[in-house]
């Protein structure tokens, strides 16, 4: 009886457009349970980014060698589309709270306009109480939900686009493209008080997370049917798709072996900055210079 070739342990990308409801850590569950139904090897798998249950969108999860990008990730500007209802403030900013705030005053959609170029550029902002923040060891929301009062200190952000997509009665859609560490549900209070009014998030969608667009994410109903037919190839793009960024610095079998070892190059990348050494089409490493910053087991 033939013996079966060893599995192999899948490195890259799966980007998920993740529904309202999961949460991110359900998220990479889901994704282990497609590799188990699809005969997968078992592989290191995390996400690069949280994104909140009560959100949809691009959520990048990393498998094997590609779990080593995912700081890199967390670090990466996301684009967010959200809605804000002026009017009433719940205490978590957005329709899971309780209401602690109302106003009579709704902006018009020249107002909202109007207010905007305060919030674009480097800002500061307070996060929400309602938020995975670790204040003396314990995470905010936990703190929040006991009743207990929660100050968090101002933390410097940038916003580098913002704009109105439309209004209508009571409620304005923008689009903000922003850095590591902001929260929309924030922005959306800030924005409104500004107004002269209150306000909550009522939907919030990432359309983009570093490289990567809803134009490459799947649903978790596509995975289940990639993983019962018995491959994820139809799902997974490969390591380098989240450095699509990063110029590639072509390296020789001699060289990606030196590499490997973690032994540093004579020849360097031709300009200055981050390169991917990359032989033939398998990436090896993340340089800069003649240094290693990332090396990859492929």
């Amino acid at each position: 009886m033939a013996t079966p070739p060893p599995r192999v342990h899948r490195s890259g990308w799966i980007v998920l457009d993740k529904p309202v409801g999961l949460g991110s850590t359900q998220a990479v569950s889901a994704v282990k349970r497609a590799l188990r139904t699809a005969g997968e090897a078992k592989t290191k798998v995390g996400h690069g980014g949280t994104l909140d249950p009560l959100a949809s969108g691009v959520l990048p999860i990393a498998l094997g060698e590609a779990t080593k990008l995912a700081g890199r990730m967390l670090d990466a500007t996301k684009t967010y589309v959200f809605t804000v209802a002026f009017g009433t403030e719940t205490d978590t900013l957005d329709l899971e709270g309780t209401v602690v705030a109302t106003s009579d005053h709704v902006p018009t959609a020249s107002e909202v306009e109007a207010v905007l170029p305060r919030f674009t550029g480097p800002i500061a902002q307070v996060p929400p109480a309602y938020s995975a923040l670790k204040v003396d060891g314990r995470r905010a929301y936990d703190l929040a939900r006991s009743g207990e009062e929660v100050a968090l200190a101002s933390r410097d952000v940038t916003i580098h686009e913002l704009r109105l997509i439309s209004a209508s009665g009571a409620e304005a859609t923008l689009l903000a493209n922003v850095s590591k560490g902001t929260y929309i549900r924030s922005l959306a209070r800030d924005i409104a008080q500004a107004l002269g009014t209150v306000g909550h998030v009522t939907m919030l969608r990432r359309i983009k997370a570093g490289p990567f667009g809803l134009e490459q994410a799947i649903s978790l109903d596509f995975l289940d049917d990639c993983a019962k037919g018995g491959s994820l190839d139809g799902a997974l793009l490969p390591l380098q798709a989240g450095l699509d960024d990063i110029p590639a610095f072509p390296v020789t079998p001699e060289e990606a072996r030196l590499l490997r070892f973690g032994q540093r190059l004579s020849r360097v990348p031709p300009t200055s900055g981050l390169h991917l050494a990359v032989e033939g089409q398998t990436p090896v490493a993340l340089v800069e210079g003649a240094d290693i910053v990332r090396g990859f087991n492929l």
